[in-house]
């Protein structure tokens, strides 16, 4: 009975999260992954203003970190993507651990956010990808060895 009533309070926190994000509510995991949601943050640069370095942007990333998992997004391996254009701005694809995770509609904003916080990166874009799906060999190996320390 109990696990019963944690799915449904799942399943409600999850609906609201969708409908928050503007996104219909989906009802099986395969349509949770089609829903394409993206993030944005930032402003456009000045034309004459120095770019940001790729080990700069990683290390704002990685203050972003899963309330759940106290290891940042960067190393738990759901940054795939990092494309920097010349006039600063940024194109991040990221995934989740699960399509079903509850907090889909926060991360990808936090990673924008800081992302955009970097001196020298203009408009940002992150990007939810479901492909290829997140795994455990995905994670460096530093996450790896925080997580066998909890």
């Amino acid at each position: 009975m109990e696990q019963q009533e944690e799915k449904n309070q799942i399943g409600a926190t999850e609906a609201r999260l969708l409908q928050a994000m503007s996104v219909p509510e989906a009802e099986s995991n395969e349509d949770i992954a089609a829903i394409e949601y993206s993030a944005y943050a930032g402003e456009t640069l000045p034309a004459d203003a120095p770019k940001a370095k790729m080990y700069d942007i990683v290390e704002q990333i990685r203050t972003v970190s899963d309330p759940e998992i106290p290891i940042n997004v960067y190393d738990m391996g759901l940054i795939y993507k990092i494309n920097q254009n010349d006039t600063g701005d940024l194109y991040i694809e990221m995934t989740l651990t699960a399509p079903t995770c509850p907090i889909a509609g926060v991360l990808p904003q936090q990673v924008a956010d800081a992302a955009a916080q970097t001196q020298g990166v203009g408009k940002v874009e992150v990007k939810l990808v479901w492909e290829p799906a997140w795994t455990p060999d995905k994670m460096t190996d530093e996450a790896k060895e925080m997580l066998e320390l909890l």
